[in-house]
């Protein structure tokens, strides 16, 4: 569920970096009251996601109507009309920029994380995104993920417990680490731990974690992981995961595959704003 306090805020954050006091160039050369119609345009094959918070830049402008053609999770190609544009014309050329950067850069995650779910979905493991996101950005980009047919991993530091490597060596080891969660936190919520050797899934399956991610394994370990854990624990596969070897990884049996590159390397969707005519 999007929360559009948050939305706006990123948005209002968004034009107030472009446009700090003034767009002089509009500003020169457009009158308060010119009105005009301008066209959303696809210019690549991709999924759409972001079509809601395109249309809010103008919302929060103001004097602009937006219709669109699609939905966000629909596949778009180039020349495609995604929408049609009607109202002020400053407001419509201040607005076009963060409107499309946002849209783009939505739609490029979604389409990216839509490539790697078909490689996977054959078998039964989930594709999960990560933290690593564009700062204050996350609740757009792992949105994104979703349209795109992913799911979600943790959204923030609050929402689940998950030991890294540095948190076991500052505990004195997983033994140790997994103690301390269990005295100092909620019951409620699952424990995740990191591992990247047998001997550490060993340790792992020892303290009972829920979830045991399998981080920068090779695929013969990780193998050798699965068949240890034998369904004592859900499985994470992290490290080193693209597009040609996610096949490989998912038929080895774990639950769930995550991808940083669904967020941090996504290539946008590129969108235009075209044919604006005077009315």
């Amino acid at each position: 569920m999007m929360n559009y306090l948050v939305v706006d805020k990123i948005i209002k954050n968004a034009l107030i970096e472009d446009i700090p006091s003034e767009d002089i160039t509009t500003n020169s050369i457009v009158d308060t009251k010119s009105i005009s119609t301008v066209e959303l345009l696809c210019k690549e094959e991709g999924i759409i996601a972001g079509l809601e918070i395109f249309k809010r830049v103008f919302e929060i402008l103001g004097n602009v109507e937006v219709e669109l053609y699609k939905c966000d999770g629909d596949r778009v190609y180039p020349k495609d009309k995604v929408g049609f544009l009607k109202g002020s014309t400053r407001n419509l050329l201040m607005g076009e920029r963060i409107a499309l950067n946002l849209l783009q850069r939505m739609s490029g995650i979604a389409t990216l994380t839509n490539e790697f779910v078909n490689k996977i979905k054959h078998t039964n493991a989930k594709l999960l995104d990560t933290r690593k996101t564009t700062p204050n950005l996350r609740i757009l980009e792992k949105y994104s993920v979703k349209i795109g047919g992913g799911c979600n991993h943790r959204f923030n530091l609050s929402d689940g417990v998950m030991l890294k490597d540095n948190h076991i060596s500052a505990a004195g080891g997983i033994k140790n680490a997994v103690e301390l969660v269990r005295k100092n936190s909620s019951f409620v919520r699952k424990i995740e731990v990191e591992t990247e050797s047998l001997e550490m899934v060993k340790e792992a399956l020892d303290a009972k974690v829920d979830i045991i991610m399998l981080d920068n394994m090779s695929l013969d370990v990780a193998k050798e992981a699965v068949n240890l854990i034998n369904k004592k624990a859900l499985i994470e596969f992290s490290g080193n995961v693209e597009l040609s070897n996610i096949k490989e990884i998912a038929e080895i049996g774990v639950d769930y595959i995550s991808v940083g590159a669904l967020t941090h390397s996504a290539k946008i969707l590129d969108f235009s704003m075209k044919n604006l005519t005077l009315i």
